[in-house]
């Protein structure tokens, strides 16, 4: 049993930074209705503004994931205002702008901090190791794995338990309903975008100092976050939670079994999920 705490440990911590990295996301397309492909970009924003930000202490670390997560949140109006003069193009013409961003951004990126893969210095608390049933662990892993677990309690009461997340479901369902008791759907569209930016620069801040951040950030994050959004069930939390993990344990294990097959497994493991789901997942859009 022991052999396996670690890495079950890892594959957990790594499938909830995963969940966050693709919580903006399915909030965008399953809430605000718009197919961010620029959402890999605002989370590698974020990672970069937070390496540069933290020096090393307590203060620059808050600093960092507070600039982070408001660089995430502009990046989401500005994409809320590029797309509210495509309302009701469909899902092509959202898609075509959104990556334009992506492509601009990413060159933008690379330009600025240069090629190379960057990490933030954390403080010294953070750079140890604690004993986990025996085991050696890095902290700073076990201390984004409860924030991450923060975050998606929080996510969720957000959505399911607030007036705010029940306006945004009501929204999806009915917007001439929404409409008529005196809000505009469109200010509950853009207000969907900042947030899930928001979330993008957040997770960004969260995965940089355990993976780093670099050029290929971007579209990793995108295509994972893709994966989750598809097995999950679009606009569910708890689904994105449960298929994030699933993507943490394959990659995971494949990486410490067969490191050549880990891309086709998890691949194969995404098909084998589409075909044999049968029952929608908690919260997702039908």
């Amino acid at each position: 049993m022991d052999t396996y705490l670690i890495p079950a440990v890892d594959a957990i911590t790594y499938g909830l930074l995963l969940a966050i990295a693709a919580a903006g996301l399915t909030l965008a397309l399953g809430a605000g209705g718009v197919l961010n492909l620029a959402h890999g970009t605002l989370l590698a924003a974020g990672g970069y503004v937070a390496a540069a930000t933290s020096s090393g202490t307590w203060t620059s670390l808050a600093l960092a994931v507070v600039a982070a997560t408001a660089v995430g949140a502009a990046g989401g109006a500005i994409l809320a205002a590029g797309t509210a003069a495509l309302a009701g193009r469909g899902h092509l013409h959202q898609a075509l702008l959104t990556f334009g961003v992506a492509l601009i951004g990413a060159d933008l990126l690379t330009t600025i901090f240069g090629p190379d893969t960057r990490r933030p210095q954390v403080p010294a608390p953070l750079d140890a190791t604690l004993t986990v049933a025996g085991h050696r662990y890095p902290a700073d892993r076990l201390a984004v794995l409860a924030v991450a677990v923060v975050v998606a309690v929080v996510g969720y009461a957000v959505l399911h338990r607030t007036r705010a997340g029940r306006l945004v479901c009501a929204t999806v369902d009915d917007r001439a309903m929404v409409a008529g008791i005196g809000v505009n759907p469109r200010t509950v569209d853009a207000t969907v975008l900042i947030a899930s930016g928001a979330l993008a620069g957040l997770a960004g801040a969260l995965v940089t100092p355990i993976l780093g951040v670099g050029p290929g950030t971007a579209d990793t994050t995108l295509l994972l976050s893709l994966v989750i959004v598809v097995c999950g069930g679009l606009g569910s939390v708890p689904g994105a939670v449960a298929a994030a993990i699933g993507v943490g344990l394959v990659q995971t294990v494949g990486v410490i079994t067969a490191p050549a097959w880990a891309p086709y497994l998890l691949v194969a493991a995404m098909a084998l999920s589409l075909l044999t789901r049968r029952i929608p997942l908690p919260g997702a859009r039908r």
